[in-house]
């Protein structure tokens, strides 16, 4: 048999998972005073193992590719794109506790606009990794200025985080927000009111 593992894990059509991995949560579990060996953990190192790898597959993709395909055929069209109230699932990479919470993309197209899936599959491609909200706010933001060249991009995010409801000062229902304004929604006042009061703040 393998060392990782992989002739149980292929028979039933799921991915190896390495031994040395499946072997750093049964040291988890015992440091934090469970029995790894019990019945009801006996299966638990894949499970935490599998579950992170899709938790974090965020690293496998380029989230920019979701924007590759633009439509130039807008017919006139010169007002705000927006997409809100997307939901989203991240973790912290301070605790690795999950992050929880939805976002809002708005764009100003200068020429042309891309597909409305896409703007979710980008916060989405940089959400499945170890993030802080701050960064992720930021990187949404500028992937969509780069890529579809608009007049300005907004994007708000709010978000419940794990490593402050469920540990340390364990206070629920506390929502942190940020923002990434760039090109006319930050250097144009009205621009900024407008995108966020259709944003809803």
């Amino acid at each position: 048999m393998s060392s990782t593992g992989a002739d149980d894990d292929r028979q039933g059509g799921k991915p190896a998972v390495p031994d040395h991995v499946q072997e750093a949560i049964r040291t988890l579990i015992e440091w934090a005073g469970d029995d790894p060996a019990r019945e009801g953990l006996l299966d638990t190192p894949k499970r935490v193992a599998r579950a992170w790898k899709e938790y974090c597959t965020g690293y496998l993709e380029d989230p920019a590719i979701h924007l590759s395909r633009v439509f130039e055929e807008v017919g006139g069209y010169d007002e705000v794109v927006l997409l809100r109230d997307i939901p989203f699932q991240s973790h912290c990479e301070h605790h690795m506790a999950p992050i929880t919470g939805k976002a809002a993309i708005a764009y100003l197209p200068r020429n042309r606009v891309v597909g409305i899936s896409k703007l979710a599959r980008v916060l989405h491609g940089f959400a499945r990794r170890l993030q802080i909200q701050e960064r992720l706010t930021a990187q949404v933001a500028q992937c969509i200025w780069d890529h579809l060249e608009p007049h300005g991009v907004a994007v708000v995010i709010e978000a419940e985080h794990g490593c402050m409801t469920g540990r340390g000062v364990r206070t629920p229902g506390v929502g942190m927000v940020t923002s990434r304004l760039l090109g006319c929604f930050l250097e144009d006042q009205r621009s900024r009111k407008e995108v966020l009061s259709l944003m809803g703040y």
